[in-house]
């Protein structure tokens, strides 16, 4: 196996999603990695987890628990940091269904966190960083973690895509004591924050060690057509600008 499909922060967001699957149809994707918050925010949280369940499943090698489900499951609301946030994550909890909360609980990895190996890579999935699972993203200039126990570092959260890499000091006079870390955040695929509006993933290719950040057009006017008033208009209008 030699290319993975990364995607993170579906939230809800059908639409999106479908079009996503849609061009990963047409590369020669051998794996599927989720690094969380599948609902909250968008309109048919039920139906995208129907949609990974129903689709995904014999590609995904990695599912992850993100802050939403784990605010949700757990009726938890005290770290979102605005009101807008806390009510629209009680209204995602007021309608999905169990078969979405037994999907959620026992499809995904609780911890927020999961090592695994790609071939002789060792790489770390988390949805924020290693300082905190859940709720602290990783950036350029803020790791908020050390990672050099890994090779390659995929993580979500912040909705903002990167491919970076970190060399730390290492005791390896063949490698000119240096530990190279490949750190890759496919952004968002239901609610881009990166002025880009288009659903957005990512394609690891293990045997070039190389990645494409992906955007796929998807029908935004039709998912913000669905918003009813359930939840803030502040996350249908994000979705015209990917702000």
């Amino acid at each position: 196996m030699s290319k993975y499909a990364i995607l993170s922060d579906i939230h809800g967001n059908l639409f999106a999603l479908k079009e996503v699957f849609k061009d990963l149809i047409k590369q020669d994707i051998d794996s599927v990695i989720l690094l969380g918050d599948l609902i909250d925010y968008g309109m048919q949280s039920n139906e995208v987890v129907d949609f990974i369940r129903d689709n995904f499943s014999t590609k995904i090698i990695c599912n992850i628990l993100g802050n939403h489900e784990k605010a949700i499951l757990t009726k938890d609301f005290n770290h979102f940091s605005s009101t807008r946030g806390v009510e629209s994550a009680q209204f995602t909890d007021s309608i999905l269904t169990s078969e979405s909360r037994d999907y959620l609980n026992n499809n995904l990895v609780q911890e927020g966190k999961f090592e695994f190996e790609i071939g002789e890579k060792h790489v770390l999935a988390v949805h924020g960083s290693l300082d905190d699972h859940y709720w602290k993203a990783i950036f350029p200039d803020n790791l908020n973690g050390n990672y050099i126990d890994y090779d390659i570092v995929l993580s979500g959260h912040s909705h903002y895509p990167h491919v970076f890499q970190k060399f730390y000091e290492f005791d390896n006079p063949d490698m000119r004591n240096r530990k190279s870390v490949l750190f890759i955040n496919p952004g968002s695929v239901g609610q881009p924050r990166n002025h880009n509006p288009n659903a957005q993933y990512a394609v690891l290719n293990t045997n070039l060690m190389s990645v494409e950040l992906k955007s796929v057009e998807y029908p935004k006017h039709d998912a913000m057509d669905l918003y009813d008033g359930s939840v803030d208009d502040f996350y249908r209008k994000r979705l015209e600008h990917g702000i």
